[in-house]
């Protein structure tokens, strides 16, 4: 476990402290709730788009990158479905810098019409090459749209289409940055070369003034079980076809979430994985093959994909995909198996635990989830998972009404 101290401020910003007197450098990273599961439809990549405006300058800060540069500081953020992570490293003797610069944006953002403008033309062109110029690049829009009926889960963090970004306006962003960038719904980690003393005065003294926030969110619709199994075929000018085909799971703290994960490690995890050695190498459809789960709050998807080798079909591919998937739900898992997966669980862990961001940012997630002691026990959960559990989990899952399929297909 990650040795930490948690206290809140009385605005209701959580802080977490991680001492490491190894290190000269300190992190401060601040975690808000707030993720494209959080927007609405027509308003969608809200989100992310404020992930750039948060370095679009503040009242007292014209430029972030430039004052923190001064300091020997680095920074950097990302959005997903449930979350916005930002995250600085600085020498430990500057932390307080980032502690004035965090505090700054959280209260004082640049909303100016010229910052809302340039930023949305960041974004548009963002969606331009990552998503609709990409080969591919639009895939898990049609994927999202097709496996989500309700949930927001059905559009990327990017947004749902370029109109929803070009349309927003100041009255969007201001109402979206006073109900979802306040303290009551954040969390902040320091972590590094830094004293508990150190962190409450720091914490207190630029962060404790800022009103707490108590604009209610919006009602997160819930996804109706799906009955019966969707499929869409697209063409594109794309090298060769490609097979999407996902499964709805239990959301992260929700019963059989950890044994999908599994599923996925033993069936697409490195190169001896099933999916490598029985689809990739073992046959001449698949180029590529993987398989994952998003990792979602609520529920969410666990995916399968791969890319066909030239003059193969999607279609020839799911084939294939479908008789791996029943012949590891009705074959025994071989201890050696999962013993494999689980040592790759331990190591990554491990790896995880070497960088100074890492404990941070897992800090952070796993106390947004609602306890940092998460971190722990999500892994010794998973660890002592037994493989009846994890294949009692593949029949109820992996099921023909519960998929969702994109034939990805050349033109």
């Amino acid at each position: 476990m990650i040795a930490y101290e948690r206290f809140v401020l009385d605005n209701g910003l959580e802080v977490l402290v991680h001492e490491d007197h190894t290190t000269k450098m300190a992190v401060l990273n601040i975690l808000y709730k707030v993720g494209s599961r959080n927007e609405v439809i027509g308003k969608t990549g809200l989100a992310h788009y404020f992930e750039h405006l948060m370095f679009g300058g503040s009242k007292n800060v014209p430029v972030f990158d430039t004052a923190l540069e001064k300091v020997g500081g680095e920074c950097n953020a990302f959005t997903n479905t449930d979350i916005t992570n930002y995250y600085t490293t600085v020498p430990a003797i500057n932390i307080e810098t980032a502690f004035w610069l965090e505090s700054d944006r959280m209260l004082h953002l640049n909303l100016s019409d010229k910052t809302i403008d340039t930023q949305k033309k960041v974004v548009i062109e963002e969606f331009k090459q990552r998503y609709l110029n990409q080969p591919y690049g639009n895939a898990f829009h049609l994927v999202r749209d097709m496996a989500f009926d309700r949930h927001p889960y059905r559009w990327p963090t990017i947004g749902q289409s370029l109109e929803d970004v070009e349309n927003y306006n100041r009255q969007d962003v201001e109402e979206f940055y006073l109900t979802h960038y306040r303290p009551v719904n954040a969390v902040m980690v320091v972590a590094g070369n830094i004293t508990l003393e150190q962190a409450k005065q720091l914490s207190k003294k630029w962060f404790e003034s800022i009103p707490s926030g108590n604009i209610p969110k919006k009602t997160i619709e819930k996804e109706p079980v799906q009955t019966r199994k969707k499929s869409k075929i697209y063409t594109a000018d794309v090298p060769t076809d490609s097979l999407y085909k996902v499964y709805h799971i239990p959301g992260r703290l929700q019963p059989k979430y950890t044994e999908c994960d599994l599923i996925t490690d033993i069936l697409g995890f490195g190169r001896s994985s099933l999916l490598e050695q029985q689809l990739v190498k073992n046959t001449d459809v698949f180029a590529t093959a993987n398989a994952y789960v998003m990792g979602n709050v609520d529920p969410g998807l666990m995916v399968f994909n791969g890319k066909m080798e030239k003059g193969k079909t999607a279609e020839e591919a799911e084939q294939l995909l479908d008789q791996l998937v029943q012949d590891f739900i009705q074959t025994p898992i071989e201890e050696a198996t999962l013993d494999k997966v689980k040592n790759q669980a331990e190591a990554m862990k491990t790896f995880e635990g070497v960088q100074l961001l890492n404990r941070a940012m897992n800090l952070a997630y796993y106390a947004h989830l609602g306890d940092a002691e998460l971190y722990q026990t999500e892994y010794e959960k998973k660890t002592a998972i037994p493989a009846a559990d994890i294949q009692q989990a593949a029949k109820e899952i992996l099921t023909e009404e519960n998929a969702s399929v994109l034939y990805y297909k050349k033109s």
